[in-house]
């Protein structure tokens, strides 16, 4: 039975119990939020037409924020191709495809109940290759794209995998590599090349001072809210509102309704929009950060008294379901609060003749902060759940295998995908569909190595995550570089993490650090560093423990370590080996005493993998390719 199958039954049971629910709860939640801004309006312009002849000046602003309605579901993906003509049958794969994809074909799919469009790099077998069974899918680390598979000619895995007759594909997960948000293929692809061009352009970089640009104007941050967002949620950027005592500063127009709307905008989110991405008590901690910036502008003035009365009011609605007496509380609050600043332009002492403009500042930082969270909302569940299991039936229905079964390679990241998948199928007595695996440097549990991503514990905690809601990965390695490979060698540690000394060409190197990494949403790694507690890596909600199952597995398992790993260090890699079925899985070692050594990225891109790794790869996988 396929996967979309045994999902698709599930989900009928459930929605035919819980429809009529939803769609109440969805009634009532999109009458909320079109009501509530409106009524606010109408009290708000009430309110005020007394103060019309003593306005203050604000900028003109370009619109309402947009609050749509975000939900988490478990619906399948489908299988969602492009065409170049809205009247043609869709077509699956891009017909122009960006220069910095060297793969013989790119294709798109496409994953329900988000616009993410993810990228498949497809590489065809040569006439002459071996003929193979089962197409291969590869997965790569956290925070990376397909370049790490295919450096160059001569160094890229998969045009090495499809020389020996796999027909070859690389998934790049959302958020990362030529992946885009798009509605249809000619959004996708003016998305798709206009990565391409910012990654050869930071490739192409030569000097520091290009490093450090691409690096904040990159790929990386292609999302403007990556470079341009100024730290709203940091106590320290705040300074004191400015103060006068002489009436004249004060301006002549004050537009109650724009910061009416404002504040709407800002409480409907954090009631609505952030409930669908964020645990109760992280909600908390962001509805605290936004009254601590409004409480730092109105401090030294008597509002502060009047604002902490209503913050306590405004907090314990914040925290409750949404219904119609609440959104009433909250319009009428709102009301409160603005009346409060109006009256307050000329009644407190000294004047505070630019509060509006700075609440309106603090109040759209704020915002940026909360599009990011969202704009990023992905763990590694999501990549488990939809992405890999959409790419798979996406590659199925392009190769055709006889059995309808894969063989795929995971390094890092992709390999724990991998256990995972095997764990969730041991658990629910359900297939994998897959022919056999292979794992590059990677385990469920990292708490008895010495491994240094032990350095992201900080980010477990979820106050940390929600200051920090992105780590853009790219556009620090790319920053960094300059620093790690040239005096005074500042940074060449960070070398060391990547590739063992000797082991990879320099400007191989170069283009690894420059085009490989992405931003990784915090709550990607506030997930896996459950890897680093007892019981290993765990689902989102803390309760399922991966490496509970994987002695499950019922399919061959080739775990490689490398001998200087020290992302996943060969412990870390055994932790997870010895819990597998000793008649599956093959375990090995790379690197010798007197060298050569393999680091995290030597595996897969090391000047000695194509002698040692690469044809230890086919051995196994090829002992296992055929169809029963």
């Amino acid at each position: 039975m396929h996967l979309h199958q045994i999902f698709g039954k599930k989900q009928k049971k459930k929605h035919k119990h819980n429809h009529k629910t939803k769609t109440q709860m969805a009634t009532t939640t999109a009458t909320l939020y079109h009501q509530l801004p409106s009524d606010i309006r109408l009290a708000t312009c009430t309110l005020f037409r007394s103060f019309n002849h003593r306005h203050l000046l604000i900028p003109q602003w370009a619109g309402a924020l947009r609050c749509p309605h975000f939900s988490r579901s478990t619906t399948p993906f489908r299988l969602l191709a492009f065409s170049t003509n809205a009247n043609e049958p869709f077509v699956e794969k891009v017909s122009d495809k960006p220069p910095i994809c060297s793969a013989d074909e790119l294709h798109y799919v496409s994953v329900a109940n988000c616009d993410w469009r993810l990228a498949l790099w497809r590489y065809n077998p040569p006439p002459q290759a071996p003929t193979r069974n089962h197409p291969l899918l590869l997965l790569s680390g956290v925070g990376t794209n397909a370049i790490g598979y295919d450096l160059s000619p001569g160094s890229s895995f998969a045009r090495y995998m499809a020389g020996q007759g796999f027909d070859t594909w690389i998934l790049e997960v959302r958020g990362a590599g030529l992946s885009v948000r798009g509605s249809n293929l000619k959004e996708a692809q003016q998305s798709a090349h206009g990565v391409s061009e910012q990654m050869e352009a930071v490739a192409n970089s030569t000097t520091s001072e290009a490093f450090a640009k691409s690096a904040t104007n990159g790929v990386y941050s292609a999302d403007p809210q990556l470079t341009d967002f100024p730290g709203a949620l940091s106590d320290s950027k705040i300074s004191p509102v400015k103060k006068e005592d002489d009436l004249t500063r004060l301006a002549t127009v004050w537009d109650e309704s724009k910061l009416v709307t404002k504040l709407t905008e800002t409480f409907m989110s954090l009631s609505e929009r952030l409930s669908g991405f964020l645990s109760e008590n992280q909600s908390k901690i962001m509805s605290a950060k936004l009254f601590d910036q409004i409480s730092k502008l109105l401090e030294d003035s008597q509002l502060s008294e009047g604002f902490n009365e209503i913050r306590g009011k405004l907090s314990s609605l914040l925290e409750r379901r949404q219904s119609s007496a609440i959104a009433i509380q909250i319009r009428d609050l709102s009301q409160n609060l603005v009346n409060m600043i109006e009256e307050g332009q000329l009644s407190v002492s000294p004047q505070l003749f630019d509060l509006q403009e700075r609440l309106f500042s603090t109040i759209d930082d704020f915002q940026k902060q909360l599009d990011l969270i969202v704009r990023y909302d992905w763990d590694f569940d999501h990549y488990l759940e939809e992405d890999v299991p959409a790419a798979m039936e996406y590659i199925r229905a392009q190769s055709k295998p006889k059995d309808g079964k894969l063989l795929a390679i995971g390094h890092s990241m992709g390999g724990i995908l991998l256990y995972a998948m095997l764990s969730r199928c041991g658990f629910e007595g359900r297939e994998s569909r897959l022919a056999a695996i292979v794992t590059l440097a990677s385990s469920l549990d990292y708490t008895s190595s010495k491994s240094t991503l032990k350095l992201l514990l900080p980010l477990a905690d979820p106050a940390q995550a929600l200051n920090v809601p992105v780590v853009p990965l790219g556009a620090l390695l790319t920053a960094a570089y300059p620093l790690s490979s040239s005096p005074p060698y500042v940074f060449s540690w960070l070398n060391n993490l990547i590739s063992a000394e000797d082991m990879m060409h320099p400007e191989l190197l170069k283009k690894l650090v420059l085009n490989n990494f992405c931003t990784i949403p915090a709550k990607l790694i506030l997930q896996l560093t459950t890897a680093f507690r007892e019981g290993g890596l765990r689902d989102r909600g803390g309760k399922f423990f991966y490496k509970d199952h994987i002695h499950k597995c019922n399919i061959p398992i080739l775990a490689i370590a490398g001998d200087q790993d020290l992302i996943c260090p060969p412990e870390a890699v055994e932790e997870t080996v010895k819990l597998l079925p000793e008649d599956l899985v093959t375990y090995k070692v790379f690197g010798e005493p007197s060298g050569p050594h393999y680091a995290h990225y030597d595996l897969v891109g090391g000047r000695m993998a194509v002698e040692q790794v690469y044809p230890c790869i086919v051995q196994f996988l090829g002992r296992y390719d055929s169809v029963s």
